[in-house]
């Protein structure tokens, strides 16, 4: 059994007209970062309610909850969201989702994190526990991806990662629809095909050494897989046969 229970809005940060996080105090049951919740409202003009999956950016050990969402231009539920109010009521699950964690990946010298759009929040509440991360790993690499630069808006938050493991993480940001100096300019699979990523980091990613986790959208993940796939020999991870990609898709 997994009941709705109210969460109360204590905050909601607007980085644009279609990027928002909401900050959030409820009493959910503890969950392990990289995890997964729903959220809802009721409809009242369709009698029903709307509920989605989001992650949680915040680690399991931080006191409010922290989700990072884009705003859909006909999403019912995302737009509902968007407007709310300090002090408004949300419904969230009780118990959270999801394998997208760092205990379901198999130790390796070099831990890809690649991210799209929203999909950075499952790495930046792994990143920010560090439960059994730093010591499993001899490199961790952190890569968000976005469209313009204005919509890094966690980059602050990486970089402050990038210092509390002392050197043993990496990060990469690539913006795909225009350029900036600090940044590499494409799409994921162009960048892996054309071996600039790796070669801006200075590791390899193969299967030997390496460990990629894909989240965000669905297309990049796709797309990356395949790459992953038919050009470096790396086959999807399962628990019942160890394999070098985790992958988590966000619509």
């Amino acid at each position: 059994m997994n009941p709705w229970i109210n969460a109360k809005v204590l905050k909601i940060k607007k980085w644009s007209n279609h990027l928002f996080t909401l900050i959030l105090k409820a009493s959910i049951a503890p969950f392990y970062a990289g995890q997964f919740t729903k959220l809802a409202l009721y409809d009242e003009a369709n009698k029903k309610k709307i509920q989605r999956a989001y992650s949680y950016l915040n680690s399991p050990n931080e006191k409010n909850l922290e989700i990072y969402i884009v705003r859909v231009l006909n999403g019912k539920l995302s737009n509902m969201l968007y407007n709310l109010q300090s002090g408004d009521k949300v419904l969230i699950k009780k118990n959270s989702f999801g394998f997208f964690t760092i205990d379901e990946i198999p130790d390796c010298e070099t831990l890809w994190m690649f991210a799209t759009g929203t999909g950075i929040g499952p790495y930046c509440s792994i990143l920010k526990e560090e439960k059994n991360i730093i010591n499993r790993f001899d490199h961790i690499v952190l890569i968000h991806a976005v469209r313009y630069q204005n919509e890094l808006v966690y980059l602050p938050l990486m970089q402050k990662l990038y210092e509390q493991y002392k050197g043993k993480l990496k990060i990469q940001t690539i913006i795909s629809r225009e350029e900036n100096r600090n940044s590499l300019t494409g799409r994921i699979p162009f960048l892996l095909n054309n071996q600039k990523l790796e070669k801006k980091i200075g590791l390899s990613i193969n299967p030997q050494t390496s460990h990629v986790m894909l989240c965000g959208n669905p297309l990049m993940v796709k797309d990356t897989y395949h790459f992953l796939k038919n050009n470096r020999n790396m086959i999807k991870h399962l628990r019942r046969k160890k394999g070098n990609i985790t992958m988590e898709n966000y619509w």
